[in-house]
């Protein structure tokens, strides 16, 4: 979709505000895009080198930043960092495209991290699972609609790690959220993610998410799910784009050769380490020359002979 094709209304203060309908047709529809987050050498918050990221980022086709989200370390980011990530992106962004920052972890940190989010001028919230903890479904319903409850811009349900929602949950949730939008699978078990959309249907609106989520593009828009987040944009924008306007062209042929080319080579080197799906997205930042610091612990920076690895598919893709 085009940047052009939303349609914009004022907030009270005469700030540019997007209405539901408007995020769910972004999120719906077009490539999304999850910035890493910059830190400098001492591993603090780079602004400025955040503000040129995301100018380069809606450089290109995409539909909707997520700002802060798992490729942008929201787990290891504090509050106040957190809120100074999502004013900074509300500004750089301008209007153009629909902002969503995360929010999560507990209840309590949850409600605080989508005002933060709201009052930063938002246009929604992606809910991270709670922290730790299994949990029964009963309880992540619960959790799901305090949250909710406590904001009013649009929230998107993450169903990954210990935080996965059955059909049955996802539709009691809907049923008592009015401002849950969306879904985002997290897990890649299409059989339970065809069942929860052929169970809550279009009341909601689904979104591929599983590290490197193009290796489960096809399988996702055949059911239907027809946008994914692209971790990889932070390094390779042109051939990201390149891949999603294939697959929803119906170019079997690029989309083949591109996942032979790329996606399956970079998910062997993914897999070396735990955390390599963070970690290889900003040594691939570094490589092509926008470097955003190092990552926080407990995640890890690839070796130098992975480095070397990465840097070998990323000249294949010019």
């Amino acid at each position: 979709m085009g940047v052009g094709t939303l349609q914009r209304g004022k907030h009270e203060d005469g700030g540019v505000k997007f209405s539901k309908q408007d995020v769910i047709q972004a999120i719906g529809d077009g490539l999304l895009s999850f910035p890493i987050t910059d830190f400098d050498d001492n591993g603090q918050f780079d602004e400025a080198s955040y503000r040129e990221r995301l100018a380069w980022f809606i450089s290109h086709d995409i539909s909707a930043v997520f700002v802060a989200g798992g490729t942008g370390e929201f787990f290891n980011l504090s509050l106040e960092e957190y809120r100074r990530i999502v004013q900074v992106a509300v500004e750089v962004i301008d209007g153009k495209l629909p902002v969503i920052a995360s929010a999560g972890l507990s209840v309590a940190t949850g409600k605080a991290f989508a005002a933060a989010a709201e009052e930063a001028g938002a246009d929604g919230i992606l809910l991270m699972p709670p922290y730790l903890t299994e949990c029964p479904q009963d309880g992540l319903v619960d959790y799901a609609r305090q949250i909710c409850d406590a904001t009013a811009i649009n929230v998107i349900y993450y169903n990954r790690g210990n935080g996965i929602l059955n059909a049955a949950s996802v539709q009691a949730l809907a049923d008592a959220c009015p401002n849950l939008i969306g879904l985002k699978d997290g897990k890649g078990d299409i059989q339970a993610l065809n069942k929860i959309v052929k169970t809550v249907g279009d009341r909601l609106t689904y979104i591929g998410g599983v590290p490197t989520a193009e290796i489960f593009a096809e399988a996702y828009l055949s059911i239907g799910v027809n946008t994914y987040s692209s971790a990889v944009f932070n390094f390779v924008p042109d051939m990201a784009v390149a891949f999603y306007r294939a697959l929803r062209a119906g170019d079997s042929r690029v989309v083949k050769q591109i996942t032979q080319d790329f996606f399956i080579p970079f998910i062997d080197l993914r897999d070396q380490k735990a955390g390599y799906a963070v970690s290889l997205i900003k040594a691939g930042a570094e490589i092509i020359g926008r470097p955003a610091g190092k990552v926080r612990a407990p995640l890890t920076m690839p070796t130098a002979d992975e480095c070397r690895q990465l840097k070998q598919l990323i000249d294949k893709t010019k």
